[in-house]
């Protein structure tokens, strides 16, 4: 859960439950994602993984239009919440490569990724070094392309998933297949394991997917109101908003398709919100930014998955034990 919700006390809390953590290495700096892995050794010494954005290819003679016109529309929002809009930085990777070394040297359990796969040499160098390596797919395609690569386990998601949909192109239109449809279509095309994700929230939920084939299950929005979780005061209040009564695909704070709750940012300008990963990001950054300081939920992403009104505020351990099978 990249943005603020993966920290190292949640990470350690779930391993210690018996459950796998992933750090979120998506929007960090190397030093960052390092002093993460370290606090977490620090706190426990069960397994846990890291999860890494895939560089999306921006082409700036295409997008960058669409992007300004963008940055326009937002820019009365910009000047009531006092902030400047940034111009993008077409070259940004998210510092790709200076991770992936980084995941060399300090070797954690499971090296998982979004948004595409690593490429053959990647996997290669990650599993040399004793780290699995998992890739997030949203279709049998997809499924394919990650095997062929060398992936040891599929992430399997589904539509009902909260946050970013791990479509491996920015303009893809995501399916609306259910992490049950999904298991059945990528389990016909590979017998790699696959962890099935979206719209779990409960102990039953577990016991189906584990029933359709899956090795295990991934969960994210149930964890958003533990303590441990770094999850924003606006996008706590945001969960327990009953005036927030669903969720939506939207790209208008990201440029990717994500799901969160439907909000007054999203009804002004999904509608016109280019394909563009990250420039639409990081022209919305001081946006969201802004309104999070004042704990303002109408302008912030709300991500959450199709079940989040299952979610209670409690610790991470029990939220663990709960979905158990």
């Amino acid at each position: 859960m990249a943005g603020g919700p993966s920290t190292p006390e949640l990470v350690a809390a779930v391993g210690e439950a018996g459950g796998l953590g992933h750090l979120a290495a998506g929007y960090k700096t190397v030093d960052d994602v390092r002093d993460q892995i370290e606090r977490t050794r620090a706190l426990s010494d069960r397994p846990f993984g890291v999860n890494v954005f895939v560089p999306s290819v921006m082409e700036r003679s295409r997008d960058e239009a669409d992007v300004a016109a963008y940055r326009r529309s937002l820019q009365p929002l910009a000047a009531t919440l006092e902030v400047e809009l940034p111009q993008p930085r077409w070259d940004d990777t998210d510092s790709y490569d200076a991770k992936i070394d980084l995941l060399e040297e300090l070797v954690v359990d499971t090296v998982s990724f979004t948004f595409g796969c690593p490429g053959a040499e990647v996997v290669r160098r990650l599993r040399a070094v004793g780290s699995q390596v998992v890739v997030t797919v949203t279709d049998a395609d997809e499924a394919l392309a990650a095997v062929r690569e060398g992936a040891d386990a599929l992430c399997v998601q589904g539509s009902q998933a909260g946050g970013h949909r791990g479509t491996h192109r920015v303009d893809s239109i995501p399916n609306d297949l259910s992490y049950v449809d999904l298991l059945r279509e990528v389990r016909t095309v590979t017998t790699v394991p696959l962890i099935a994700a979206g719209g779990i929230a409960s102990a039953d939920d577990v016991r189906r997917a584990i029933g359709l084939g899956a090795a295990a299950v991934q969960v994210g929005t149930a964890f958003l109101l533990c303590p441990e979780a770094g999850t924003s005061a606006a996008h706590r209040a945001g969960l327990v908003e009953p005036a927030l009564d669903r969720t939506v695909v939207t790209r208008a704070f990201s440029g990717r398709p994500a799901r969160g709750l439907r909000n007054a940012l999203v009804d002004a300008h999904d509608a016109h919100a280019p394909s563009v990963f990250p420039a639409v990001d990081q022209v919305t950054k001081p946006l969201r930014a802004a309104a999070a300081a004042l704990e303002d939920f109408h302008q912030v992403s709300l991500w959450a998955g199709t079940r989040w009104q299952h979610v209670e505020e409690q610790p991470a351990a029990d939220v663990v034990r709960a979905l158990a099978p």
